[in-house]
């Protein structure tokens, strides 16, 4: 008797929900469903793959390696190790509008962020603002926690302490005389970073706050000084600074320097030549690296990908031959009753 009162209190309610009675459809797939919609897909994927494929052929893109491993790059007196504060200029020219707004990137090759030791090498806590990780830094930063001296390394960490630090001046050629092309580095960061992950500590000025720290091994100068011409973007929600944190996934990449949208340059970057002076401070011959300047403009798409636009092509032509075969196959093998 006590059993079958247990089993009727964990027996679940007779109800529709419960035992499975709701009302339900199930598609009957059949050749006459299957194959006109693997068609339809098909054609929809090779029409988004083609706008796709099209819209990326139209972006224009010029991309100038300046590592200067070769004797005739302008750059080549720059890449030995020894080499201090060196510049160089490179020369180019636009034999077309290149339509704006135009995107100014930095690239690098073989450089590997996405290891996890060099991406968990920093302390966040301190990139927060957190005055107390400013004296004590987290041991997660080693390496590059304290200097020789014993002195807190204010930012911490393989990731700050590696930061990009070449720097760039446009020029166009005008009748000979250099006119400076205006480069605009405000708001090329996630918002995310900048108005989230990244703070800086609540003092003012804020060079008092790095009182008793030294700056990254290799920074020409402390964070509150990476930009001396706007006190707003200085520490750790430096524009720069913010694009170098975020880490990108693969060994070829390039990080948004500046864009290009003022002045007489705000629909692009018109015929003619053009120079570019750099401030070469970041050696990649050690890692057998590379160096460029991307020049890019965007569509409604994004940059210049053709991939995805071959992707969907594939995908779509597949569709189109699975289905052919189907019918083929449905054609010869259906069943009796079918007819």
């Amino acid at each position: 008797m006590l059993k079958k009162e247990q089993e009727s209190a964990n027996r679940p309610d007779n109800t529709a929900f419960t035992q499975q009675r709701l009302p339900a459809w199930q598609p009957m797939l059949s050749a006459g469903i299957v194959i006109p919609g693997f068609v339809l897909i098909g054609l929809a994927f090779i029409g988004i793959g083609v706008a796709l494929f099209v819209t990326s052929r139209s972006i224009q893109v010029l991309e100038l390696d300046y590592t200067g491993v070769e004797q005739n790059s302008p750059c080549y007196k720059c890449s030995d190790s020894d080499a201090k504060n060196c510049a160089c200029t490179l020369d180019f020219s636009i034999s077309r509008l290149f339509e704006g707004p135009v995107f100014f990137y930095y690239g690098l090759s073989n450089y590997f962020q996405n290891y996890r030791s060099y991406g968990a090498s920093k302390d966040d806590d301190q990139l927060f603002g957190d005055l107390e990780h400013f004296t004590n830094p987290s041991d997660t930063c080693d390496p590059y926690t304290y200097d020789s001296n014993k002195k807190p390394i204010v930012p911490c960490g393989l990731v700050t302490n590696s930061m990009f630090n070449d720097t760039f001046k446009l020029y166009q050629i005008v009748n000979g005389v250099k006119k400076q092309v205006p480069l605009d580095g405000k708001g090329i960061a996630w918002w995310t970073d900048y108005n989230v992950k990244y703070r800086n500590p609540s003092v003012e000025p804020l060079k008092n706050a790095f009182n008793g720290t030294v700056k990254p091994i290799f920074w020409s100068k402390p964070a509150y000084e990476l930009d001396p011409t706007d006190p707003a973007n200085n520490g750790f929600i430096n524009q720069d600074f913010l694009v170098w944190m975020r880490r990108a996934a693969l060994p070829n990449f390039r990080k948004l320097y500046r864009r290009i949208t003022e002045g007489d340059y705000a629909k692009g970057l018109p015929v003619g030549n053009y120079s570019l002076e750099i401030a070469y401070n970041y050696p990649v011959l050690s890692f057998d690296g590379r160096k460029k300047v991307v020049f890019s403009n965007v569509s409604w798409m994004g940059g210049k990908n053709e991939f995805l636009g071959i992707a969907y092509l594939v995908i779509g032509s597949m569709c189109i031959v699975m289905s052919i075969v189907m019918l083929i196959v449905y054609a010869k093998f259906k069943f009796p009753d079918e007819e």
